[in-house]
């Protein structure tokens, strides 16, 4: 575990409004971005957020709760999703909403693949189908460290 006096730049998660939640969004602001990665692995995530979260903040865009969502899209490359509370000049800004059921996992980030599917399990047991899914990593892995817990919320978009 972490010194008790680090720093933290994330804040604490509280999984309740998240585990086995039913999220209605319409029209929530992102900032989005590409992750490069070699067989899923992210090789450019701290670079990609820290320059991210350098102009959210230039912007006063930082929300009232950071979501950083990510879509495995393949292999080589990763889609993150940075929440926002206005839009960010000069970043590429996109809209979610829908519905999206949520469910949260605690562990290290090589469970993701079990996760995966026991979220898929999950929404099946609710009769909905997935759209899209995401993967909501609520800490950086030091504060994740700091605080003993690794919480990961997986978000199925469904219909």
């Amino acid at each position: 575990m972490a010194e008790p006096n680090s720093p933290v730049c994330c804040p604490p998660f509280d999984p309740g409004p998240w585990d086995e939640k039913t999220i209605h969004w319409e029209g929530k602001r992102f900032v989005q971005d590409r992750v490069r990665c070699f067989l899923h692995i992210p090789l450019n995530f701290g670079g990609v957020m820290r320059r991210n979260m350098a102009r959210i903040e230039a912007a006063g865009a930082v929300a009232d709760e950071v979501i950083v969502l990510d879509d495995n899209v393949s292999l080589w490359a990763s889609n993150v999703y940075i929440g926002v509370a206005r839009d960010v000049p000069g970043a590429n800004m996109v809209t979610l909403s829908g519905t999206f059921l949520g469910k949260v996992f605690e562990g290290p980030y090589s469970n993701t693949y079990k996760w995966m599917r026991q979220m898929r399990e999950f929404v099946a047991r609710q009769g909905k189908q997935i759209k899209h899914e995401y993967t909501f990593y609520t800490t950086c892995p030091k504060c994740a460290k700091k605080y003993g817990k690794n919480y990961v919320v997986m978000l199925a978009q469904v219909y």
